[in-house]
This record gives structure tokens, sequence and C-alpha cells, in this order.
């Protein structure tokens, strides 16, 4: 199964307007999804620039989202945990929460990938991209993506 990402800040493949960027005012896009799968415990988002430089880098490590959670409101809060009982991961501008496209030059590329997954995860706030994808390994029940793209 196959989980459909959007946004309502852009479409698939097209540009991530400014305010969501380093440039801008560095908050997170809106972001939903659907379907979830019968049986999802937790769901987990990553947000990272394979066009980098340096190899991939991750802007954003969000996870134990609670499976009935269909989607984030644009700016979520840094805080090691939310509310909701979601907790942030690492990102590579070594910080938690989200931190937006800046790329040095040309025009990159930005997933935003969510997983729904058959358990919740046993990391604290704080884990990087690497420790989470390791602690999801078997526990994936789908993925989807959405893909946008910035330029200076």
């Amino acid at each position: 199964m196959d989980i459909k990402v959007t946004s309502t800040a852009f479409q698939e493949g097209g540009m991530i307007p400014r305010k969501f960027t380093g440039d801008g005012e560095n908050v997170s896009p809106p972001l939903a999804w659907a379907p979830i799968p019968p049986g999802t415990k937790s769901l987990a988002l990553v947000s990272d620039d394979p066009d980098a430089p340096m190899g991939t880098w991750v802007h954003w490590v969000l996870y134990n989202l609670p499976p009935e959670t269909k989607e984030l409101s644009e700016k979520v809060s840094p805080d090691a945990t939310l509310a909701s009982g979601a907790r942030h991961g690492k990102n590579d501008f070594r910080s938690l929460g989200y931190g937006g496209p800046m790329p040095p030059s040309g025009t990159h590329r930005y997933y935003f990938k969510v997983y729904a997954l058959d358990t919740a995860l046993d990391l604290a706030p704080g884990a990087t991209k690497p420790q989470l994808l390791k602690a999801m390994e078997g526990h994936v029940l789908a993925q989807g993506q959405l893909m946008g793209k910035y330029k200076r």
C-alpha cells in the first residue's frame, strides 16, 4: 500500500515557497497523507535533500506520530516532544525540528517521506535519520513521499 503525501503549499515536483526555506521564515510546510493501513501503530517522517554537495542532507526527522494523525499544519513546533507524543529527531543542522532548504547552488530536490509503522519506536528525542531507519527495519507497513524543489 502506498501513502499519498500532499501539501497545500506546493505540488509534487513544484517549487517550495520561500516561506518554508532557510531564506524565508524557515517553518515547516503543511503536509497531509492518506490512506494509513490497518495495524498502523505510529507514523514517522523524514525530509531530506539528496542533491546536497556532501551527500544527502537531512532537514527533518519526526517519529512516533499517533496513527490517527492525518496531517501536520505549517510551522510545527521544534519541541523535543510534541503534545501528541511525537518526538523530533536531530537534523543535519544539528538541531531538533525542521530546517528549511538553503542550497548552496542550483536547484535541489527535497523529499518529505511518511512511513506507517506496525509499532511505536523506542527512541528518545534527538535520534538521527540513520538511528530512525534502523529502528524502523521490519516495521514499515506503507510509505509515501512528496518532492518539492528550491533554488536560491
